[in-house]
């Protein structure tokens, strides 16, 4: 995505996947893992999946922005060894990194994929900076001992509920069913294991579907009602305060 925003507030939301971005001017401010951050020109955004964070321009003059979106798997392959073997996935501590060389090649990355470079030209741009960006700006993460905590199980199995009934009016008494818990407990556990509520997941999940649906061509009305949503303008309301754009913006640069 390259885009310059002002007055677009952006609900709190997460991505699936690695998602890296470069600020080109003005400031963007946004929530993210219990703090508060802002991304100056030629700053650096590094976000895990899954990062819960929302994002507005700090003043009136707006922001620009390049960020790109990068699945888990293809990470991992970037960090394999000589032999193919994967490395472990890493994990960005900080979602603000000043960094004038991992700026200037999420720069690059960013222009080879939109403009007319060669395949073998991207893969090569897009190895670099994930190599570059993990060396210079992740963490290692490190593995909980004893195994998963009853409330990341609990947490677990009601985002499994959630992914399996996708298009059902779920109450939290079902989710609290599901994983004989509490109401209380699943929702505790929920928030505290994913940063969003359980509601708000399932609105960000039916979204994705949606999206899914949208580019390959599904019509707006029938991804609607295919995940959930009341009707194509709740879809739209909700698509444009998520993904910064709306569902019909988003087939067309699909295409």
């Amino acid at each position: 995505m390259h885009a310059h925003f002002e007055q677009h507030v952006y609900h709190r939301h997460s991505h699936e996947t690695y998602s890296f971005g470069v600020t080109e001017t003005g400031a963007q401010s946004f929530s993210c893992r219990g703090g508060a951050h802002t991304s100056a020109t030629g700053m650096v955004m590094a976000f895990n999946p899954e990062d819960p964070h929302d994002g507005h321009a700090t003043d009136a003059l707006g922001f620009t922005y390049r960020i790109v979106h990068i699945g888990p798997e293809l990470v991992s392959g970037a960090l394999a060894d000589a032999t193919g073997r994967k490395a472990g996935l890493p994990v960005f501590a900080a979602p603000v990194v000043d960094d004038a060389a991992l700026a200037g090649a999420l720069r690059a990355l960013h222009a080879a994929l939109l403009g007319d470079a060669t395949a073998l030209r991207r893969d090569e741009l897009l190895t670099a900076t994930i190599a570059g960006i993990v060396r210079r700006a992740a963490t290692t993460p490190v593995a909980p001992a004893g195994g998963p905590s009853r409330a990341a199980r609990i947490a677990g199995q009601a985002r499994q509920v959630l992914h399996d009934r996708l298009r059902d009016d779920l109450t939290i008494d079902d989710l609290a069913r599901a994983t004989a818990a509490s109401r209380f407990a699943v929702y505790r556990a929920f928030k505290s294991e994913y940063g969003l509520s359980p509601s708000d997941y399932q609105r960000q999940l039916r979204l994705r579907t949606a999206r899914t649906l949208i580019a390959a061509g599904t019509p707006l009305g029938e991804a609607a009602a295919s995940t959930g949503f009341a009707d194509q303008s709740h879809l739209t309301r909700w698509f444009t305060r998520c993904f910064g754009m709306t569902p019909g913006a988003f087939r067309q640069a699909s295409r």
